[in-house]
């Protein structure tokens, strides 16, 4: 039957079929068009840039020392537990959070200091992991149509002017903006994640609570990235009910959180 086929349908059957991944958290195959180790090269290459442009990372060493603790903990316990990830929080003081291709996570300024405990920052970057993990970026690139001649000329390495496309790509990720499908999976993933490493999965229906009040005052950067669905906070906290409401002794960190990370940037106690 194949020989029936002309070459320019014989080449998207091997386009396609060979572009189809599977996502790790669902099971299911994904269309997929660039290897892992892709990801890997743009996320190491361009991370420099992106922290630049954010200015820069809190120069506070136990702060960034425990966000790493935490983030490393959660990501060793999801499907992807061998990649290198790096997380750091950063200078601009937008209520925001995000993740490079290759296991690179950022929380910001603004986005710590909304935050009360410990168990809302490990949902945090439970959810941020899990858009590692499923290789979201790539694929909600390939949605939006914006793989254009900077996505490219990043994979391949061949465009002159790296500043130029640096900055590009970082406007580009800033402004991703996920699926309603992708953000629910990153949520529930980053619940399970955040449990598993030994969370009170209640911060993360805190975290959205945070968030929504903050939306309801002002525009709140984090929406514009992470698409918020009415339901989102009632989905997780049915998650917790019909999975997790028997686990006992599970860390909410409150005093942790103000010690390494409100003390230091606001010198304020949580109301």
């Amino acid at each position: 039957m194949l020989r029936q086929l002309g070459p320019f349908a014989l080449g998207l059957i091997f386009f396609f079929c060979a572009g189809c991944a599977i996502n790790p958290i669902t099971g299911e195959e994904d269309l997929m068009f660039y290897p892992e180790d892709k990801d890997i090269a743009i996320g190491k290459k361009y991370a420099p840039e992106v922290e630049k442009q954010l200015d820069g990372k809190i120069a506070n060493e136990d702060l960034q020392n425990y966000i790493d603790r935490i983030g490393q903990k959660i990501a060793r316990v999801s499907q992807r537990p061998d990649l290198e990830y790096h997380f750091a929080a950063l200078q601009d003081k937008s209520t925001n959070a995000f993740a490079l291709p290759g296991g690179y996570v950022y929380v910001l300024r603004g986005m710590l200091e909304k935050l009360t405990s410990e168990s809302q920052l490990a949902a945090l970057l439970g959810h941020e992991i899990a858009h590692v993990v499923a290789r979201d970026s790539m694929a909600a690139l390939s949605r939006q149509h914006v793989i254009d001649v900077l996505m490219v000329a990043a994979i391949v390495g061949r465009a002159p002017g790296d500043a130029v496309r640096a900055a590009g790509l970082t406007r580009l990720f800033l402004d991703l903006r996920y699926s309603r499908e992708d953000e629910q999976e990153a949520d529930l993933a980053g619940l399970a994640y955040m449990t598993a490493a030994g969370y009170d999965p209640h911060g993360a229906a805190e975290l959205i609570q945070i968030l929504e009040d903050e939306h309801a005052v002002k525009q709140l950067e984090f929406f514009s990235t992470h698409p918020s669905p009415r339901n989102r906070r009632q989905y997780i906290t049915q998650e917790i009910e019909n999975k997790y409401s028997s686990l006992t002794d599970l860390k909410t960190g409150k005093e942790d959180y103000y010690s390494h990370v409100l003390q230091p940037l606001t010198g304020k106690r949580p109301k």
